[in-house]
């Protein structure tokens, strides 16, 4: 739980650290921080071991430990970006909002023409420009829970032993 607990505040002084520094905190740099969680996994799977030493905890364990980890640290990730998102008003979420409308844009021409569809990208361009609190909480919820699983699945299948 330490770990989980953790990694989630450090994940949300990272986005107080890219406001208070003039950075977009609901940005891609957002997963910057989210990067410390797989870390976190894997330090929880290890300590987890040595706490176990000299028996082995089994791959059932390590996983669910990893997972609990992830799980907690996510949590928290995604209700400190709400609450950052309601504290700062939705004037932050206009500004959020337009550079994510500008990304897509930029993706959309990027794409093969063949490969464009417009329909597709009006309805991109409508979901970014509707972008909200909670969305922003869900998706730091989703990448948090992704990457750190990439972390947490392999440490705890290596660390079992």
């Amino acid at each position: 739980m330490r770990f989980g607990v953790g990694a989630g505040i450090v994940c949300g002084l990272w986005l107080l650290f890219l406001h208070f520094s003039n950075n977009e905190p609901f940005s891609p740099k957002q997963i910057m921080g989210l990067l410390v969680v797989p870390f976190a996994a894997a330090g929880s799977q290890w300590l987890l071991r040595r706490e176990a030493a000299p028996a082995r905890p089994g791959i059932g364990r390590a996983l669910a430990v990893g997972g609990l980890t992830v799980l907690l640290a996510a949590g928290i990730a995604a209700g400190s970006t709400w609450a950052l998102a309601q504290a700062l008003g939705d004037k932050a979420l206009a500004y959020s909002r337009a550079e994510l409308v500008e990304i897509t844009r930029v993706q959309q021409n990027l794409r093969p023409k063949e490969k464009r569809n417009a329909q597709f990208e009006k309805q991109e361009l409508a979901q970014a420009a509707a972008l909200s609190a909670a969305d922003l909480a869900r998706g730091t919820f989703t990448w948090t829970l992704l990457l750190g699983m990439l972390g947490a699945l392999p440490a705890g299948i290596f660390l079992r032993k």
